[in-house]
């Protein structure tokens, strides 16, 4: 039996496939691929920078859909379909909105895989294959064999990327992992993870999780273990990790070399809107920087850019804001209400969305604001959230936050890492912009 992954790719930029050079390894492929007996054939294809081959025999054709990639999903699924073959998807989006998901797939896999994959794929063997599969939370990550060789003479970053924990206790108001997680969170055991690393030869390591020290016993456990492996790592983690410095000393001595933390605003009445609550009881960022600055870990700062406290001016200020606290990156996203999130539901009963799917519709470029802000056009919030991106990646803001000596510029390797890959964003921050989203257009 031979099993196709599909990572699908965003859209076109002037007419041609997006071609993003800071790709990196879809890894759940590579964890369902291990999910399966040894004797099933698993192959991969990546549409961000590879054709798919249409005509190449397989008896299963599973694409993991994202709210970007939908359009484009649908498209490979449609094609597969009318050739006969059977596709499955799966996901976050298949997750918040299956009966969209249902009209282009054989089976929809819902929620965490670990316990339904392999007997969807043994249903399939025997003839039986079922339209709906719904995994459990919290899944079993015990026992689990990472298959990266599924990876083998792809093109990829740099990067080993692995995950220990899964969901998170918050539930923001914006956020497709609280939506579905419902401020549930789970690990695979450390000794497994760590296990595994150690056969990697990759000395960079990204942990996926949504929210690395959500645990801090058992985030504690794993670093306690990585120490010995001298690996550098990165994470996304909420700014709690600060209120335990025996926890920032563990994450220090395992090799975190940076950190991607949602500040999203500087605004308490934004954070408010958005349900952010591990950064409300916050009187100031000033001294949770200080201290991540002073232990040396690099950021990664994600902002929301529209909330309702949000205008032109405000925007610039966290822009500036930003740059005067020399974040090694941060992304600056408008707020896109996700299908199924308490803000979409909000601005749906509210009558502020343009578009009924903003995902799939056609007037939809990537960057586009997609809702009636409270201070401002819907065009405005477009114009200053590309402006805001363009400013935070100007090669003179590159340049005024690169010699922070406690993080960016600390030692060779963070130095050349930052150079490496804000040229590289600040690429795709261009290309991205106005893109449209799936292939076919009428």
């Amino acid at each position: 039996m031979k099993i196709t992954f599909i990572k699908p790719n965003m859209g076109l930029v002037n007419g041609r496939p997006y071609l993003d050079r800071g790709r990196m390894e879809p890894l759940t492929f590579a964890v369902l691929a291990g999910l399966l007996p040894a004797d099933i054939d698993c192959v991969l294809f990546d549409d961000r920078y590879e054709r798919i081959p249409y005509g190449d025999a397989t008896d299963l054709v599973c694409i993991n859909v994202e709210i970007y990639t939908a359009r484009r999903s649908y498209e490979i699924a449609d094609r597969y379909r009318r050739h006969g073959v059977k596709v499955a998807l799966g996901g976050y989006h298949v997750s918040m909105i299956p009966q969209e998901a249902a009209e282009h797939a054989d089976c929809l896999l819902i929620g965490d895989a670990e316990e339904v994959f392999p007997q969807m794929v043994s249903d399939l063997a025997a003839g039986c294959l079922k339209p709906l599969y719904n995994g459990h939370f919290p899944p079993k990550l015990e026992g689990l064999r990472t298959r990266w060789d599924i990876f083998a003479g792809k093109s990829y970053l740099p990067l080993r990327l692995t995950q220990f924990s899964r969901g998170c206790p918050n539930h923001c108001r914006f956020c497709a992992t609280g939506s579905i997680y419902q401020r549930t969170h789970c690990c695979r055991p450390a000794e497994e993870v760590v296990s595994e690393l150690a056969e990697q030869p990759q000395n960079f390591v990204f942990f996926v999780d949504d929210n690395i020290v959500a645990q801090p016993d058992a985030a504690k456990e794993l670093f306690r273990r990585l120490i010995p492996l001298k690996k550098r790592w990165i994470g996304q983690a909420s700014l709690s990790f600060t209120e335990d410095d025996e926890l920032m000393d563990l994450m220090k001595r395992s090799g975190c070399a940076g950190l991607v933390v949602g500040f999203e605003s500087t605004s308490p009445e934004n954070l408010r809107q958005m349900g952010k609550n591990c950064n409300m009881h916050l009187d100031s960022y000033a001294p949770v920087i200080e201290k991540i600055r002073d232990i040396g870990f690099q950021l990664w700062a994600a902002f929301l850019v529209g909330c309702d406290a949000d205008d032109v001016s405000s925007i610039k200020k966290t822009v500036q804001w930003a740059i005067d606290q020399k974040f090694c990156f941060a992304a600056f996203n408008i707020l896109s209400p996700y299908p199924n999130t308490p803000i979409y539901q909000e601005m749906l009963e509210q009558g502020r969305l343009l578009y009924d799917k903003w995902w799939l519709d056609e007037r939809y470029h990537f960057g586009d604001c997609v809702f009636k802000p409270a201070r401002m056009t819907p065009d405005e919030l477009t114009d200053i959230c590309f402006w805001a991106r363009r400013r935070f990646n100007h090669p003179v803001s590159i340049m005024k936050r690169a010699f922070d000596f406690k993080t960016n510029a600390k030692d060779l390797w963070s130095i050349a890492t930052y150079f490496a890959y804000n040229p590289l964003f600040r690429r795709e921050l261009f290309k991205k912009h106005g893109m449209v989203l799936g292939y076919h257009h009428k």
